[in-house]
């Protein structure tokens, strides 16, 4: 057997599907080229039929990433496979993952069928999805659920029917290790064609064992494990792909196995989707959180300063976490740009240089020295700039009363090429700017959450504003960075008005498509 473990990574598609609000098409792209980036094999990018977005994003994806195999996830119906095919079809290679429920509580009370249905189902799903593709994964949805008779005979019907990975999901989080290691050392004694598949898994965090039963299931033979960067997924979360990138290499002289991950991705594209999926890391969080190469008690310092392996069993460069500092100021020449943004792992392609040095004066101006982190929350900022917003913020100026506890702001704003100038009235310097941006705007948006955080350390750190925005009963998730908080705000809340206005045109574009249609007799 191979001591090559798979990384599927479904970030985008599990993890996604969590998150307050959904992703664009160019989030998910950032995310997926990421992905490629960090060496995961295949990348499981989003569930085609359930909408038009995100048929576009898996298409867009599919189009775009070379090195690693694209999937798309299905139910075990024509029209979900269908709809994976057609958006995958742009693809050199692809995978079609399809599914159905297999434990008797879902059987019967979520799909009301027999088992000898739901097994019909399945294997008719598995041979339709063939005809477009050679590489098909069928699950067996809470298959840590599932009584073992049943679930053998399943996996042995999808196998014959042409699936080439099974994967066994602990869907639920359900199982300890002994208990889901138990289960695929099973199938491997008991289901004859096993050999003829690779055996996944994927494992959620619901009692917080996703990473320890994943790698108990391949100890006992899987080659496939399913993950999401940062752990991101539903209710608790999915095993975290960093977790185990970094037991299979800090650990492979126990356990004898290896992957294809290039580790010096993971601290970066965990920021990236943390930024992108507005889910902050928690500080203690293994391998990515702050505090992970971090060491407070004087005894474990003492230890640092002697030898650093006392207590480090693993290093943070080799996750791209790189604790050097180059001192870059309004006098550093774009050559130290260029140097600093390639050290830390970006190429050319990841960003315009011409624009990323202009923000990058304007920020040393502000605050004498810049650091990586700033160089890096600047690139995201553009990179997540179009060049058709709608509304661009061109000035801000607050004025505060401490007495009286309010504020006044004036806004310059374009709209559509048009340059409008409103003041407002507020409690408070935010608000006030908020009320400006929502006259010159005439944009009335409904905000559910309001986040504030900093990029980088002391008192010169950017500030970041995450807000999360409720209209037409879709939410939007805006970020603006900045030296000062107020226009940070007014940033974050900008972004959110040029998502609603696309939101817009493509609803526009919709009802005139229904409208035609209808004129035409052909609805």
């Amino acid at each position: 057997m191979s001591n090559r473990v798979i990384i599927f990574d479904t970030t985008l598609r599990d993890g996604e599907q969590a998150l307050a609000a959904s992703l664009t098409v160019k989030e998910k792209l950032q995310i997926a080229l990421a992905l490629e980036r960090l060496g995961v094999d295949i990348m499981e990018v989003g569930f085609p039929v359930s909408s038009p977005g995100d048929f576009k994003s898996v298409q867009t994806i599919a189009k775009t990433v070379k090195n690693s195999r694209v999937c798309a996830l299905s139910r075990a119906l024509e029209k979900d496979i269908d709809a994976a095919a057609q958006a995958l079809s742009v693809a050199d290679q692809f995978r079609i993952h399809t599914f159905i429920s297999t434990s008797t509580i879902h059987v019967e009370s979520k799909l009301k069928r027999s088992f000898d249905q739901v097994l019909e189902m399945a294997v008719a799903a598995v041979k339709y999805a063939r005809r477009f593709t050679d590489d098909v994964e069928f699950s067996c949805e809470d298959a840590g659920r599932t009584p073992i008779d049943n679930l053998c005979r399943m996996v042995e019907e999808a196998i014959k029917a042409g699936a080439r990975t099974i994967n066994i999901p602990d869907t639920v989080g359900y199982t300890v290790p002994s208990e889901f290691g138990g289960i695929i050392q099973t199938l491997f004694n008991r289901v004859p064609n096993i050999d003829q598949a690779v055996i996944s898994v994927h494992c959620h965090d619901d009692l917080g064992l996703s990473v320890a039963n994943s790698i108990t299931a391949v100890q006992h033979g899987a080659r496939q494990i399913e993950c999401t960067v940062n752990g991101i997924g539903e209710r608790a979360g999915n095993c975290s792909l960093e977790e185990i990138a970094m037991i299979l290499s800090t650990r492979k002289g126990t356990l004898g196995l290896e992957t294809g991950i290039n580790a010096k991705e993971i601290h970066r594209t965990s920021s990236l989707v943390s930024q992108l999926c507005n889910m902050p890391v928690q500080a203690n969080k293994a391998i990515v959180g702050a505090n992970a190469f971090t060491h407070s008690s004087g005894i474990h310092q003492d230890g640092m300063l002697k030898a650093k392996n006392t207590y480090e069993i693993m290093t943070p460069e080799s996750i791209g976490l790189n604790r050097s500092n180059l001192n870059m100021t309004s006098r550093s020449g774009r050559h130290v740009i260029k140097h600093r943004m390639s050290e830390l792992g970006y190429s050319e392609q990841d960003y315009d240089m011409d624009v990323l040095y202009n923000d990058f004066l304007v920020l040393a101006d502000k605050k004498g020295q810049v650091f990586d982190y700033d160089l890096e929350a600047l690139a995201f900022m553009e990179a997540q700039a179009e060049d058709d917003d709608h509304f661009k913020l061109q000035q801000l100026v607050v004025h505060s009363d401490s007495t009286e506890g309010s504020a006044t702001a004036t806004v310059k704003i374009e709209v559509n090429s048009e340059v409008i100038t409103e003041a407002a009235i507020g409690n408070g310097p935010v608000d006030a700017a908020y009320k400006a941006v929502a006259r010159a705007s005439g944009c009335e948006i409904d905000i559910t959450s309001y986040q504030l955080g900093a990029k980088g350390e002391g008192q010169n750190a950017l500030g970041q504003v995450d807000i999360t925005a409720s209209y037409r009963n879709q939410n939007f998730h805006g970020v603006g960075l900045a030296t000062d908080v107020v226009e940070a705000s007014v940033k974050a809340l900008i972004h959110v008005m040029n998502l609603t206005w696309r939101a817009d045109k493509v609803a526009d574009c919709k009802q005139k498509i229904k409208l035609n249609k209808q004129e035409l007799g052909c609805v």
